[in-house]
Parts: structure tokens; C-alpha cells; sequence
């Protein structure tokens, strides 16, 4: 009676084992591509929020502050310092008008970003099939760098169908099928561990960049502020408010002295 057991041979096993350690390493990379795209978006959605709560205020508070500057300098019209005061005032002032347009753009077009596990699901499916780590040659990684640019911009807009039309161009292309030997595919594996492991600590620095920023830690007082049900953006516009009307009395009052 034969015996049907075949022995593997070293480098198939070694290839097997280093195929085990890249499909670990596979989905650690793309779940950290899935939460730096998200914070990304969650970021930009957040940013839009407060120019549009507490962003608009400042323009206007910077707008009368350059008219009190302005009025102080028309009255004291021999102080240099004064004069140079309004100057600076106006300038900053301006340059807040000319943002407030971008603002008001931003606003109309950007909508809070909260992406459904479906969107999730296809960001992960299209990663792990583009990603440019996974490139075979240097030909193939700018194509991948590509489609990830169109996949990240797709997920941030909340294009399922889009995402959807890419990983099926994909499966209906000559790239989609490969196939080499033994040897080849280990060394391609071991080059490929190599590649995501520098790009997973390259994601990690970047995501850790971004929670240092003063905007994600204003975005996690703002969420644990509605989690206490309050609104802290509401808060800060409250008190700039409040800024404003007291600058707006200190103008009346140096209107009146210069007629």
C-alpha cells in the first residue's frame, strides 16, 4: 500500500510560514489605513464645524477690534504706535474677512462624516487588493498609489459606489491574475513583510502626529461635552459674543468723542 504523504520542502514551508506572518501583517495594515482615512475625515468634517460655529465669530471680533484700533489712532492721531496698532488691526482683520469665504464654502459642501460599516467593509476590500505595498514592481506601485488616492478621496466622500466600480474594474483585469514559483513568491513575500512593516510605522507616526494636534484634543473636549449634553463649540462662540458686544460699546463710545 503507497503512502500518500508528501513532505513539504523547506522552502515551501518557509514560504508557508512567511505567507501566515504577511497576511497578519496584511490586515494589521490595512485596519490602520481604514483609521487614519477616517480620522482624516472626521477631522476635516470637525474643522468645517468649528469654523463654522466659533471661525465666523472671530471674524467678526477681529473686525471690530480693527475698528476700535482705528478710531483710537483717528483720535490720537500723533501716536505712531497707535497708528501702527490699526494697521496691524486692519490687516488681521482682512485677512479673516478674505478666510471667512472659504469657510462659507466649506460649510455648504462638507457634511459631518460617519462611515457606515458597509463603507468600512468595501475601504478594507479595496485596500487590500491596491494597496502599494503589495506591488509586484515599481510600474505597479504607481498605478496602486493611484487607485489608493481615488479609494481614500471615494471613502472620504462616502462613495460606496465608487469604491464598488474600482474592485470590480480590478477583477475584470489582466492584473488581477498572478502566479510565479516557489522561490520567487518567498522572496516577493519577505520584500513585501518588509514594505508594510516600515509603512505600518509610518501610519502609526502619522496617526499620533494627528492626536497631538490642538484640533483632535478640541475634538475630544467637544465629544465628551456631548456626552455631558452640552455644546462647547456653542459655548466658545457664547463667550466671543460677548467679546464682540463689549468692543462694539468701547467704539460707540469713541465715536461719539470724535464726532
Amino acid at each position: 500500500m503507497s503512502n500518500s504523504f508528501t513532505l513539504k520542502k523547506p522552502e515551501e514551508l518557509e514560504l508557508e510560514k512567511k505567507l501566515s506572518d504577511f497576511t497578519s501583517l496584511e490586515s494589521d495594515l490595512i485596519q490602520k489605513e481604514l483609521e487614519l482615512t477616517t480620522l482624516q475625515g472626521e477631522l476635516q468634517a470637525f474643522e468645517t464645524l468649528y469654523l463654522r460655529v466659533v471661525g465666523i465669530k472671530i471674524v467678526q471680533l477681529d473686525e471690530i477690534l480693527a475698528q476700535v484700533s482705528e478710531a483710537l489712532a483717528k483720535s490720537n492721531q500723533n501716536n505712531k504706535s497707535a497708528i501702527h496698532n490699526a494697521e496691524q488691526a486692519r490687516t488681521r482683520a482682512d485677512e479673516s474677512a478674505q478666510s471667512a469665504q472659504s469657510i462659507n464654502m466649506k460649510a455648504e459642501s462638507q457634511k459631518e462624516f460617519k462611515p457606515s460599516d458597509n463603507l468600512k467593509s468595501l475601504y478594507r476590500e479595496a485596500a487590500k487588493r491596491f494597496h502599494p505595498d503589495f506591488a509586484i514592481d515599481d510600474e505597479d506601485r504607481k498605478r496602486r498609489t493611484i487607485l489608493m488616492r481615488e479609494i481614500n478621496a471615494a471613502y472620504k466622500a462616502g462613495d460606496e459606489v465608487k469604491l464598488l466600480r474600482i474592485i470590480k474594474e480590478w477583477e475584470d483585469s489582466p492584473e488581477s491574475i498572478v502566479g510565479d514559483d516557489i522561490g520567487a513568491k518567498l522572496i516577493r513575500t519577505i520584500r513585501k513583510t518588509a514594505q508594510i512593516q516600515n509603512r505600518l510605522s509610518a501610519l502609526l507616526e502619522e496617526i499620533n502626529n494627528i492626536k497631538s494636534t490642538d484640533l483632535y484634543k478640541l475634538r475630544i473636549r467637544v465629544q465628551k461635552a456631548e456626552n455631558e449634553n452640552k455644546d462647547l463649540l456653542q459655548e466658545m462662540a457664547s463667550k466671543i459674543d460677548m467679546q464682540i458686544a463689549e468692543q462694539q460699546k468701547i467704539l460707540d463710545g469713541l465715536l461719539e468723542i470724535i464726532g
